[in-house]
């Protein structure tokens, strides 16, 4: 990687971790990852003409042996403290987006959860708030 990786950047590593690491990133969950940089302040100045290459960009590190470790501890790296949780809420939300979380995710958020070193409960309740809005009538 040429530059340093800016908050926006390591955010959308995040997402675009959440949908690859079941190896199929489905357009439900790219179309909720382009839902969420329109929508959310954290966003806010992000260039969208730059999604792409940010992502590709993800998924050439996450090609590499030990790209998912890679993309945790640049993420890690690059954030300030105060957006771990936020990282941590738009990985439950790319999760979800399909309506169906499996193992593999649930064990990228279990890492993320670590490697962020985010206590259980304040995990819990984002993954509870995730839980409340997806649910069927």
């Amino acid at each position: 990687m040429n530059k340093p990786l800016s908050a926006h950047e390591a955010l959308i590593y995040v997402m675009v971790l959440a949908s690859a690491v079941d190896r199929t990133m489905n357009d439900r969950e790219l179309s909720r990852i382009g839902e969420l940089i329109h929508a959310l302040p954290v966003f806010k100045g992000f260039d969208d003409e730059t999604l792409i290459s940010v992502s590709r960009d993800c998924a050439k590190l996450l090609a590499n042996n030990e790209g998912l470790d890679i993309v945790l501890e640049t993420v890690r790296d690059t954030l300030p403290a105060r957006l771990y949780d936020t990282a941590y809420a738009l990985a439950v939300e790319v999760a979800s987006a399909d309506l169906s979380v499996k193992a593999e995710e649930l064990r990228l958020l279990s890492l993320l959860r670590d490697r962020l070193g985010l206590d259980k409960l304040t995990c819990a309740a984002i993954e509870r708030s995730a839980i409340a809005r997806y649910r069927k009538a």
